[in-house]
């Protein structure tokens, strides 16, 4: 079986991803590649799927994802 390839992104990278409340605009703040805490609750994360902080442009809050569900910010605009 032919193992999937997750988008890798860098520190300062613009994405974007789809949320509850819609499109969302970002740009990466962290990059974690081992499980880590956060308000309580631990997310999974390893050198081959790390987790990536990305803080909105919009309200400034930062949310956690896994590669697989972002975008570059420039392909999304042409969604």
């Amino acid at each position: 079986m032919k193992k999937l390839l997750v988008p890798r992104f860098a520190l300062g990278d613009h994405v974007t991803w789809n949320s509850e409340v819609g499109r969302v605009i970002g740009r990466i703040v962290g990059i974690h590649d081992q499980d880590f805490p956060v308000h309580g609750y631990t997310h999974h994360a390893s050198p081959e799927d790390p987790q990536y902080a990305i803080q909105s442009d919009k309200s400034c809050h930062v949310a956690y994802h896994k590669g697989g569900i972002l975008r570059s910010a420039e392909e999304g605009s042409r969604d």
